[in-house]
């Protein structure tokens, strides 16, 4: 008998492996973690000090001993040490530090990486102690995460906008009609923000205060009640601390640029779909899901430029994950949708 499925512990997990955050599912459990994807390092990499939220807080903050590392970028490994150790952590936590663990796991995956990304995404999963690894589409996953039929014979669009890519797909019949992954998602939405304080406030801020920003005062259309804050750096000039107000409309302005090359990418996704197809998504609209899916009105900045129902998505941050958590209770789909 499986020791993990012996103590109870339900072995398998699906993974939503993703560039700003990780979250993880477990049968009979559910979503059972969602962390931050950074790794604290030692300089010299002999020591890891922190992995996932704690690492997070220590981005921008760290000594010269310490540095914290993003192991994905663009949605595909970039450091394949920290990805490894990463995984591991957060496998052994998922399964309350077990060490005998060595579960099946689904990992979703952008619709477009190489077949290089995708052997890098299934050895740092093996090494990191996984029995045996399948890698889906997260599209896919984000579908059925979503309560999608995928396999019925109608169309289905979904949007994931996560934090290193934007995945858009039609899907019908179990399989991607159309899929593209745009390498622009929510860490260009923080880096635009970045730099707008710096053009219009002369204003330095680091990544935690950036994304503090976009969450607070980020809007893809004019909001209800126009917000304001204090936003507080060091002076690009001067190099002192200062505090600067910015309001919503400064936000919008700056996150624009962003917003309009994922809106133009799912009109072209809409001119590329099968007629028949095309009327299927006519009624049932499209899904937005991803981080990305809670900037403040993003439904209604795409409803507004395709003329489509389009909704958000219950649990946007773990809809793959969910997806993928289907898939291991389905091992006939598992087989038709994995790589």
């Amino acid at each position: 008998m499986n020791v993990a499925r012996a103590l109870g512990l339900g072995a398998d997990l699906a993974i939503d492996l993703g560039t700003a955050n990780t979250c993880v599912f477990a049968p009979g459990r559910g979503i059972v973690l969602t962390e931050p994807s950074v790794v604290a390092f030692s300089t010299t990499r002999e020591r890891v000090a922190a992995i996932g939220t704690e690492a997070k807080e220590m981005l921008g903050r760290t000594p010269g001993s310490v540095v914290a590392i993003k192991p994905l970028r663009d949605g595909v490994i970039a450091d394949f040490e920290a990805a490894e150790k990463m995984l591991a952590y957060f496998v052994r936590k998922a399964h309350r530090r077990s060490a005998w663990v060595r579960p099946r796991v689904i990992i979703g995956v952008p619709a477009d990486i190489t077949p290089v990304e995708r052997r890098a995404v299934k050895e740092s999963a093996l090494r990191a102690k996984a029995s045996e690894v399948f890698l889906v589409d997260e599209a896919l996953a984000a579908a059925i995460g979503t309560g999608m039929q995928i396999t019925e014979p109608t169309g289905n669009m979904v949007v994931d906008v996560g934090g290193g890519t934007t995945d858009i797909a039609v899907i019908s019949l179990g399989g991607l009609v159309y899929s593209r992954s745009v390498r622009v998602a929510g860490n260009e939405m923080d880096e635009a923000i970045i730099s707008f304080m710096r053009r219009h406030h002369g204003l330095l801020i680091g990544e935690r205060t950036a994304e503090h920003i976009k969450i607070t005062l980020g809007s893809a259309a004019p909001l209800d009640d126009p917000i304001t804050i204090e936003v507080k750096g060091r002076h690009v000039t001067e190099g002192i601390p200062c505090t600067v107000e910015v309001n919503d409309g400064e936000i919008r302005d700056a996150l624009s640029e962003t917003v309009n090359v994922i809106v133009r990418a799912v009109r072209d996704a809409l001119e590329r779909v099968p007629p028949e197809l095309s009327a299927d998504i006519c009624d049932r609209g499209i899904v937005l899901t991803g981080g990305g899916a809670m900037l403040k009105h993003f439904d209604r900045r795409l409803r507004d430029d395709t003329h489509l129902p389009v909704t958000v998505a219950e649990e946007p941050l773990a809809s793959v994950a969910l997806g993928a958590g289907v898939l291991l209770e389905d091992p006939k789909l598992l087989q038709r949708l994995a790589a």
